[in-house]
């Protein structure tokens, strides 16, 4: 519309537009340590694993079962979803005396978990050790047998294992960084199943479950291992003999010991 002026002009002001408000800022919030109460209701997903160990008192297997859940979290400013442990759970059909201690360990790491700590509580069991000699689980990214000192500490290696698989660890039981966990979550989402680690970097175990290969001859491989000594073979199952206590002990999985 056309507006004519009939008075002296003196002067002139060009109409400013208002500044638009500022979009209010979310406060940070790291997904890797937001606090879940308790396991919610419903379905998680979850990977089961069966777990082979052999110390002194021979070859013993336990499944295990591990739950995840979306988590979200706010990262520079956006809104972020990542994937996280929230439970472990050991189940009720191996309930007995000798496993108990295994019940109460997974209930303190699904607490951990909801906490945001569970990789730190992982990496203290490791550090475990009892006075049973070593126990041998798993083989390591150059397929060489893993010794630990109990078998808590193998079990933990084996729970580092299985999230590493998953993508919430890397190789070497440390904690991946939240941006990569969003990523991953990501790709999870557009490509319909889980990260999954380069071929090159999975370790021998991965095949298997973190179950190694038992009564393998060391004359298959030339390169050193980092396990202890052979001393012999054992005479019942021709598996490695190595020394324990003092006696010359299979841990090819019968347990044989030459001390008795």
């Amino acid at each position: 519309m056309t507006v004519e002026i009939t008075s002296k002009i003196v002067g002139y002001r060009i109409k400013q537009q208002a500044p638009e408000a500022p979009s209010p800022t979310l406060p940070e919030e790291d997904p890797l340590t937001v606090r879940i109460p308790s396991r919610p209701e419903g379905t998680l997903e979850a990977v089961s694993e069966k777990i082979s160990y052999v110390g002194a008192e021979g070859r013993k297997k336990v499944y295990l079962l591990v739950s995840f859940m979306p988590v979200e979290g706010v990262v520079g400013g956006k809104r972020v979803v990542i994937e996280r442990p929230v439970e472990f759970f050991f189940p009720s059909g191996q309930l007995s005396s000798e496993h108990q201690w295994i019940t109460a360990t997974m209930r303190s790491l699904s607490l951990a978990a909801r906490g945001g700590y569970v990789t730190q509580a992982v990496a203290d069991l490791r550090k475990v050790a009892w006075d049973k000699g070593l126990v041998r689980c798993g083989m390591n990214r150059w397929n060489k047998p893993m010794f630990h000192d109990s078998e808590v500490a193998a079990i933990a290696w084996s729970i580092q294992q299985i999230l590493y698989r998953r993508g919430f660890l890397d190789q070497d039981g440390n904690q991946v960084p939240v941006e990569s966990l969003v990523e991953r979550y990501a790709h999870r989402m557009q490509h319909g199943h889980a990260w999954q680690p380069p071929a090159d970097d999975m370790p021998a175990e991965a095949e298997n479950g973190a179950v190694e290969p038992i009564g393998q001859d060391a004359a298959t491989s030339n390169a050193p291992s980092n396990g202890p000594a052979v001393v012999g073979h054992c005479p019942e199952c021709r598996g490695e003999l190595i020394m324990m206590d003092g006696c010359p002990t299979c841990y090819a999985g019968c347990g044989w010991s030459k001390c008795g």
